[in-house]
């Protein structure tokens, strides 16, 4: 095996609970990996003309290429939501927000470095007004305009991440890493940038009251045939996003979460299934303002420590045999926790998505989802809302390539608040992403 291919499933481990899989980036084949879903894909092409190219900036005058042959990998883009609510929620009217990514992925073999050592550094940012103000449901229907910190439009780092690998079946990390790569899936993940918009359908919603956004940790990898198969993460058990976080550190508790993603086939197809879980032991206090999640600032009883739970699998019913790993199937997740301190007592949600058939380039899903809210924290936040039952969701989505960097999404949500006064809301929008 070589250290490139040992690379690509290192960064794939890496995306499981702390960023985004650079496998996906650095891959010259999508079949390098066994092309189990999701697919890697080809390298990027920063050359020709304006609508062929996959980056609009195409290659800065030769220095992409040229830092690419010294490791050196940029993903750029921005992604803007003008998204309304026509009816019901909690208010009505459009609202225009954004999202900006910016990510390196350097491989620090290729200037002189240790074999096997890799970095990822994320910057973003947020802006405009998010539309999950207007909607009333719980989970925002844009996430991404939520993230990295709410109400500020200020660039954060959120990945200064080192991966250090010992063997072709092993991989030690360390830094500050985002975890929204975490519970990965084929058709249901991306970031809320390429697939669903809603939050409820990129991440399992229940793990982050346990799982803080961007903060200190490290942990191990275990790789078989390639394939990141069990990862065990430490983490400081509160966000650290707009701080370098060593101040920080532990100061709370700490954060341990595991988690296996195995590959199998069913009837010749391909599929993953996920099973995690981890504990946080930081003092609860209150149900504190969250960026991934709209909830007020309500005092609840005193507890240490809080659990979850989960699972999801993606299984491919149709593949392309002209187009290696593209293909449709089915979705679906779970999880259970702690309803003492988690706003959520369980969580599922199921759907069906992938690519056009007739256009390779566009994807399309729909997904349904359902909200249980705690009994036990019900109470409290009735006081500052009125009556809280439990919330439902579905998304429908296409995804159209306008050029290889221009990708324009059509979506429309219909959204059952978690607030009983708030009636059945009708979402409806566009989502623009740009790849610099």
């Amino acid at each position: 095996m070589t250290l490139r291919n040992l690379s690509l499933a290192l960064f794939a481990a890496c995306s499981m609970l702390t960023g985004q899989a650079l496998a996906a980036n650095l891959a010259t084949d999508p079949c390098a990996t066994c092309a189990p879903p999701p697919p890697a894909p080809p390298m990027p092409v920063y050359d020709g003309c304006l609508h062929d190219r996959q980056v609009l900036l195409g290659d800065w005058g030769g220095c992409r290429t040229e830092q690419l042959g010294c490791g050196m990998l940029w993903q750029l883009d921005h992604t803007d939501f003008y998204f309304g609510n026509t009816t019901g929620g909690r208010e009505q009217g459009f609202t225009f927000s954004g999202h900006g990514d910016y990510v390196l992925n350097w491989d620090l073999s290729k200037v002189g470095m240790q074999e096997g050592f890799f970095m990822k550094l994320r910057a973003e940012h947020r802006y405009g007004q998010p539309i999950s103000e207007y909607s009333g449901a719980f989970l925002p229907p844009t996430i991404q305009s939520n993230l990295p910190v709410p109400n500020s439009e200020q660039v954060y780092l959120t990945n200064v991440l080192f991966t250090q690998a010992l063997s072709e079946q092993f991989a030690v990390f360390a830094g500050k890493l985002d975890t929204f790569d975490g519970d990965a899936n084929a058709f249901a993940g991306a970031r809320g940038k390429d697939q669903f918009s809603n939050f409820g359908f990129v991440i399992n919603p229940l793990l982050i009251r346990m799982v803080p956004y961007s903060t200190l940790g490290t942990g191990f990898v275990i790789l078989d045939e390639m394939q990141p198969i069990f990862q065990f993460t430490v983490l400081n058990a509160t966000d650290t996003t707009n701080t370098s976080g060593f101040s920080e550190l532990f100061d709370q508790g700490a954060a341990l979460l595991a988690q296996a993603r195995l590959p199998y086939e069913w009837g010749g197809l391909p599929g993953h299934f996920v099973l995690g879980g981890g504990w946080n032991s930081r003092e609860y206090v209150t149900l504190g303002q969250d960026p991934r999640i709209v909830l007020p600032d309500v005092p609840i009883n005193r507890q240490t420590g809080t659990w979850a739970v989960y699972g999801n699998f993606d299984q491919y019913l149709t593949t392309y045999d002209c187009a290696p790993g593209k293909g449709w199937g089915l979705f679906g997740r779970a999880s259970i926790g702690d309803d003492q301190t988690n706003p959520i007592a369980h969580y599922l949600s199921a759907g069906i998505g992938g690519d056009n058939a007739y256009r390779l380039q566009d994807k399309w899903g729909a997904g349904y989802y359902y909200l249980a809210t705690s009994d036990e924290i019900g109470p409290f936040l009735t006081a500052a809302l009125g009556p809280i039952g439990n919330g439902q969701g579905v998304e429908l989505f296409y995804n159209h390539e306008v050029t290889p960097w221009f990708h324009l999404t059509g979506d429309m949500q219909v959204l059952v608040p978690e607030v009983e006064n708030n009636d059945t809301a009708l979402i409806v929008g566009l989502r623009g992403k740009i790849d610099f």
